[in-house]
């Protein structure tokens, strides 16, 4: 019999997904305190819903809709693109996708050749390096300066910069650290791609929650990066609409048809019933998203003063954004991440994410996520305050 793997090599070089592993083992032990998603637990507001309930009424749904997005979803992407973002757009100039992460696959697959490299600031989203694998790319991990914040090592990133460089990937507000690069830093990072001819792919689903004075910023706002960069943004985390999978991404005119070409055998189009729901988010009042932002600035620094009562086991950088942070565990046990969130889990019944998962500077770390309720962050730090004590 032949042992020999039927899969690709492409595959086969992608490790598990250490966050759908902790889901798996979570359902092996009961009544979890889950810090390990990134999933809202309070669900969409109800007029989103209520308006794929008229849509699926009026049976505008059981088609498909044309590759590219509704038109007039379209139309309302340009307008929430020039509002909130700054950015000059056309609807010719939209796709919408199966989330971000379709788009940005998308994406990656349109403009990466084999052998490629691909700029990645570590610690990074783990979908992110997975996509460059899969398109055969190879992974470039830049560290961040986790000290100040995790900002971007700029110079770290100039010397990365190759003759095979094609790319740079990044998330802002950061997945998993809760960083938000400022816009001097991003302005420079635009002057490397423009000075090497670059494509630089923005992943910017917090775009909305960013705290303490930050700002976000959208490198396609720079007019002379036009050509230059893809812009992949979702509802999904704006709306807390994790599972309608509905996204959106902004690139140059010439640039779309070729990412439409592997959009379509990726999806043909996004579900259209989610494509009505989504419409009804950018049209009706902006109040809900206000509403989460206060929730999660809340639920952060509610997490914040717990890890404070934890400091000789995790110290952390305060996020300046998104739902999530990534402290360093201090404990020797915590130089294996993966074992250290499992023991947690088993012994503590607390889910959360090793860092291990997320770039060569994540392992030592964990992800913890804070848009869940009040209660959960704190039944899961008194869970690991009495485990701690018991060590």
């Amino acid at each position: 019999m032949n042992n020999k793997s039927l899969a690709s090599k492409r595959v086969l070089q992608i490790p598990k997904s250490a966050i759908h592993e902790m889901t798996r083992l979570s359902k092996e032990v009961e009544d979890v305190a889950f810090l390990s998603w990134a999933k809202p637990t309070s669900g969409a507001p109800p007029h989103i819903g209520e308006a794929a309930v008229d849509a699926i009424k009026k049976g505008v749904v059981d088609g498909y809709s044309v590759s590219l997005g509704l038109p007039e979803l379209r139309q309302e992407i340009v307008k929430k693109l020039a509002r909130d973002n700054n950015i000059k757009a056309d609807p010719s100039q939209i796709i919408v996708t199966v989330g971000a992460i379709e788009g940005i696959a998308a994406a990656v697959l349109a403009v990466i050749d084999p052998g490629d490299e691909v700029i990645l600031p570590s610690p990074t989203y783990s979908t992110h390096v997975n996509q460059v694998q899969l398109a055969s790319g190879r992974p470039v991990f830049v560290p961040t300066v986790e000290e100040e914040g995790f900002v971007l090592d700029m110079e770290g990133i100039r010397k990365a910069v190759t003759s095979k460089t094609k790319a740079i990937i990044y998330c802002s507000p950061s997945n998993p650290t809760g960083a938000v690069f400022s816009e001097q830093q991003l302005r420079e990072l635009a002057e490397i791609a423009l000075e090497h001819d670059l494509i630089v792919i923005t992943d910017e689903a917090y775009e909305y929650f960013t705290f303490d004075g930050h700002k976000h910023f959208s490198m396609a706002s720079i007019s002379e990066m036009k050509k230059n960069v893809v812009s992949c943004f979702t509802f999904t985390k704006t709306y807390a609409m994790t599972g309608w999978r509905i996204g959106y991404l902004h690139a140059d005119e010439d640039l779309i048809p070729q990412i439409n070409k592997v959009h379509i055998p990726f999806s043909i189009c996004v579900p259209v019933v989610s494509q009505y729901a989504a419409l009804a988010a950018l049209r009706e009042s902006q109040d809900c998203v206000k509403d989460f932002w206060q929730k999660y600035f809340s639920a952060r620094n509610l997490m914040c003063e717990r890890l404070d009562r934890l400091d000789s086991v995790f110290e952390y950088q305060k996020p300046g954004g998104s739902y999530l942070m990534f402290p360093r565990i201090l404990l020797d046990e915590g130089k294996d991440s993966q074992a250290f969130c499992v023991d947690l889990l088993r012994k503590a019944r607390v889910s959360t994410t090793p860092g291990v998962d997320f770039g060569p500077t994540g392992e030592q770390h964990l992800r913890l996520s804070f848009c869940v309720e009040d209660d959960m962050i704190n039944t899961a730090f008194d869970r690991m305050e009495k485990y701690f004590r018991s060590q």
